[in-house]
């Protein structure tokens, strides 16, 4: 079995994704302590998602790129659901200037682009 693979139960796989999404408006508001708070945050959450694994990321000023590792057990709707929602809530408490920027209390875009 070569190492790239993983492991459940009964499945082997070797799940990779990679994810871009952008704030709202793609406004130009990921630089500085914003962007390496978002950069941080995405590998805790990751971290706490049971079979998601940051594999890499970016944190641009207007978007983001992230390559994850999804067991098949999990859609990558339901993870990108996940990690922008809680994002959004956290950047929202620590970062409360951001919110006033942004209309509508939306953090992200609703979309999201992801290719295997």
């Amino acid at each position: 079995m070569p190492r790239e693979f993983k492991k459940l139960t009964h499945t082997l796989y070797q799940c990779k994704y990679h994810v871009i999404f952008c704030p709202k408006y793609r406004y130009r508001i990921l630089r500085g302590d914003l962007g390496a708070y978002v950069y941080r945050e995405i590998y805790r959450l990751c971290g706490q998602k049971e079979h998601v694994e940051v594999i890499e990321a970016k944190v641009q000023v207007d978007h983001v790129h992230v390559v994850l590792s999804i067991a098949p057990k999990h859609s990558v709707s339901r993870v990108m659901g996940y990690l922008k929602g809680k994002l959004a809530v956290r950047v929202f408490q620590n970062y409360p200037e951001v919110k006033n920027r942004l209309s509508g209390g939306k953090f992200w875009s609703r979309s999201y682009c992801v290719s295997m």
